[in-house]
């Protein structure tokens, strides 16, 4: 590039450029970025309408005064031309505000505290439900209402109930039937929901806290605080057999009254290691999974050749559970390095506290819908079964 800084006077840059081979734009681009001026160079220059520094620390010590300290600038700059006095525009006030980093809300403004993130851990059955309510879709745009209290750990459905709308007392009569079924202590049980009104409602927090069930609620527009029963509400809407639409009360009770059965006996749940919600919630998971074990270690006995990782495993089932896990936790398994013990009858609590809830389903007296709404003249009341 020397050389043709050097011969251009005389031949061009042209000619130059074209006898060594070198593009005309490499030698203007490199020529270029050579003549550049420094950067203290450009902050000696200024542009020619730029305000003094005296003016712009005018315009300073107005907007911060006493008088205008509250107000915006566009009103600042209003009552100055009302007065005849003009500092400068209303985007250069913005603009001088924020090189003195002074841009923020001068109104006083509401804080809204931030909501607490729910946190509940289950290491076993009965520790913390989560329940909420789903709208199943009847005949000319009528909709039912399915209540549905899921165990988290065993994602064992505790109780559901179908009706005609939601209710507070309602859902109260559901959850205190369920608890007091299942036979929950004192300090024992923690339920979760979100915040809708009969989640929210005065009647169950005050059975809740008679029973001394502590309780939980989902953070306000946030839509993934109750994660396991809106799994749940996916597995039973996306199955093959949902019809979408029910033509009547009967027809929607019939089909949920089928429909739980399958999901707690006969469904096979990915996140408690392929076991039926009714397996892990009896406990009978541990005998099953010796059973899965055996099984596997006699293939590899065999053919060891064909598990290049090891020996294989059966799906495990988490010890704890959680909602919304701590960054700072990780996900730990339940290991079984025994023989399970045999549970009686085939039942029993995984914790060692022996059996405490029945396996057959019992079906509770339906509830009255008429005590809720004296108005109700439909001949079927919501029916609720509870499945403890």
């Amino acid at each position: 590039m020397s050389l043709v800084d050097h011969h251009a006077p005389a031949v061009g840059v042209t000619g130059v450029c074209r006898a060594l081979g070198v593009s005309r734009a490499t030698w203007y681009r490199r020529r270029t970025r050579s003549v550049e001026p420094s950067p203290a160079t450009l902050r000696q220059r200024s542009h020619p309408r730029r305000l003094t520094d005296a003016e712009r620390q005018d315009v300073i010590d107005v907007l911060c005064s006493e008088e205008f300290s509250d107000r915006a600038p566009r009103e600042v700059y209003a009552i100055l031309l009302e007065r005849g006095k003009y500092l400068c525009s209303i985007r250069t006030m913005y603009r001088i505000l924020h090189e003195r980093k002074a841009v923020r809300e001068r109104r006083a403004q509401r804080n809204h505290p931030e909501n607490a993130v729910p946190r509940c851990c289950a290491r076993g059955p009965n520790e913390v439900w989560s329940w909420d309510i789903t709208k199943l879709p009847g005949p000319l745009r009528s909709f039912f209402s399915l209540y549905v209290v899921l165990d988290i750990f065993s994602r064992y459905v505790v109780t559901w109930l179908l009706a005609r709308r939601e209710s507070a007392y309602l859902a109260t009569r559901l959850i205190e039937q369920a608890v007091i079924s299942a036979g929950i202590d004192a300090d024992q049980l923690t339920v979760h929901a979100d915040r809708g009104a009969p989640m929210t409602s005065k009647s169950v927090a005050q059975m809740l806290a008679d029973l001394r069930v502590e309780r939980s609620h989902s953070r306000p527009r946030v839509s993934n605080d109750n994660p396991y029963s809106e799994a749940q509400f996916k597995t039973m809407k996306y199955g093959p057999d949902y019809p979408g639409r029910f033509s009547g009360y009967a027809h929607a009770y019939d089909w949920t009254a089928s429909f739980f059965p399958w999901y707690n006996n006969d469904h096979r749940h990915e996140g408690i290691g392929l076991f039926t919600p009714a397996d892990v919630h009896f406990g009978r998971h541990l005998a099953l999974d010796c059973v899965r074990q055996r099984a596997l270690d006699a293939v590899f006995a065999a053919h060891p050749e064909r598990f290049v990782k090891g020996p294989p495993t059966s799906p495990p089932v988490p010890s704890e559970v959680w909602i919304n896990r701590p960054a700072d936790r990780t996900m730990t398994f339940a290991v079984v390095t025994a023989k399970a013990p045999a549970l009686p009858g085939g039942r029993g609590d995984p914790r060692g506290e022996g059996p405490r809830l029945p396996l057959v389903a019992a079906q509770d007296a339906p509830i009255d819908a008429a005590v809720v709404d004296r108005r109700e003249t439909r001949s079927e009341a919501p029916a609720m079964a509870l499945i403890l």
